[in-house]
């Protein structure tokens, strides 16, 4: 009755002594190995029908006869069907009325369906996780390239729309002072020859002398004026320039400073607090072969945080506390090592928590309440200086103390 019990069960059964001679099997173990059960209980060892599949088998054996426990262990075994099978084992000693060991009774489950379908959850679960990934990347992409094509477009605008009219300033700003140095000479020799008491006494009544004087450096101060604009323009130009397909070389400098210009007016003093120091401390760093819109929108976006964290630190504070301890944004650039550059934007604000500073790079991760962050801006940042660039970024940041963000940038791309 035990045996057509045994027989009949849909797993594994057998038992073997401690010299590994089989003393029984049912009728699924040796179905499935497609052997006999009178051959496997003729032989004085199962690795003789088993073969290199035994050496699984007798490790666990001798695993099992070393510990009073039951054994488990998986082993993998080629069955009739000619396939390899995940088999999940139990084994325990068998023992006599005296406690000695006189054999090792095991159980065999077949896992194989088990594990594959394991295996293949996991594989999806995968490509799942890679999809989400990819998408969320993708959604990066379009948020950076919309932000930058917008504010591109928009810089690139105010930019032309500004050199026309200042091209038409400064070049009859030059003519003019030349008309002038004209007219001044002309004016002295009419002076000499004119009747003196008339000419003097109008010359006195307009201070001609000072007129004189001043008017070229009027024209000079315009001049100073135009050019300063047509910087400001070239500093637009440069933020808003369109990245090709490939890596060009760029001075991060100017890219830098164009973002400071952007940002400018968030910069300025008002009635709550006075102005936003920026320190620049800019080392010798070579052109590097990068992406440069893609930059800008890094400095921008880096810069952008660390006015946001400045205004946080303000709340509460009065104006004359804030200038006593004035907000302030640091920016240090330096060749590290070789080949690379480092850039470090470091401000005096709140800074952040270690929980916070763990996520900050995270998909869709702010501390800034609703409506004010999108969570995308410095997963945009990581994704350009890491993925983009082959560089790396860290944040060191101390609560009270303020922020940092180094950004590591190779000089050829």
């Amino acid at each position: 009755m035990l045996q057509a019990i045994i027989d009949v069960a849909p797993i594994w059964i057998w038992m073997v002594n401690p010299s590994g001679k089989v003393q029984f099997l049912n009728k699924t173990f040796s179905q499935d190995v497609g052997v006999p059960v009178s051959a496997f209980l003729a032989v004085d060892h199962y690795k003789d029908i088993m073969g290199e599949d035994a050496a699984g088998c007798m490790l666990s054996d001798a695993a099992c006869l070393a510990q009073d426990l039951p054994h488990y262990s998986s082993e993998i075994l080629r069955l009739v069907d000619g396939q390899l099978h995940y088999l999940e084992i139990t084994k325990v000693q068998l023992k006599n009325c005296q406690g000695e060991t006189i054999g090792i009774i095991g159980l065999g489950v077949d896992a194989t369906d088990r594990k594959r379908a394991a295996e293949l959850l996991q594989e999806q679960n995968q490509q799942l996780e890679q999809t989400l990934k990819d998408l969320q990347q993708a959604q990066l992409q379009l948020v950076q390239n919309e932000k930058m094509s917008a504010l591109g477009n928009l810089v690139a605008g105010v930019a032309h729309e500004i050199n026309n009219p200042i091209g038409f300033i400064s070049g009859n700003l030059n003519e003019a002072k030349r008309s002038l140095e004209d007219v001044i000479e002309h004016l002295k020799l009419y002076r000499s020859a004119a009747p003196k008491s008339e000419m003097a006494d109008h010359a006195e009544e307009i201070d001609l002398d000072y007129l004189l004087e001043d008017l070229p450096k009027m024209i000079d101060s315009m001049q100073v004026g135009c050019d300063r604009i047509c910087s400001i323009s070239t500093s637009l130009r440069t933020f808003s320039r369109g990245d090709k397909d490939y890596k060009v070389p760029f001075n991060i400098h100017d890219g830098i400073d164009s973002a400071i210009l952007i940002l400018k007016h968030r910069l300025k003093a008002n009635e709550n607090r006075p102005q936003i120091e920026v320190r620049t401390k800019y080392g010798n760093l070579p052109k590097i072969e990068c992406f440069p819109g893609q930059l800008n929108q890094v400095f921008m976006n880096l810069l952008a945080n660390a006015i946001d964290a400045l205004e946080e630190s303000n709340v509460g504070r009065s104006f004359s506390e804030i200038a006593a301890n004035p907000n302030r944004i640091t920016i240090c650039t330096d060749v590290l090592g070789e080949g690379h550059i480092k850039i470090k934007i470091a401000d005096n604000g709140i800074g952040m928590k270690e929980e916070v500073k763990q996520q900050i790079f995270d998909h869709l991760f702010t501390t800034k309440g609703v409506g004010k962050g999108t969570g995308l801006g410095l997963a945009i940042v990581h994704q350009i200086a890491v993925e983009k660039h082959g560089g790396s970024i860290e944040v060191n940041a101390e609560l009270g103390i303020g922020t940092e963000f180094a950004i590591v940038l190779p000089v050829k791309g």
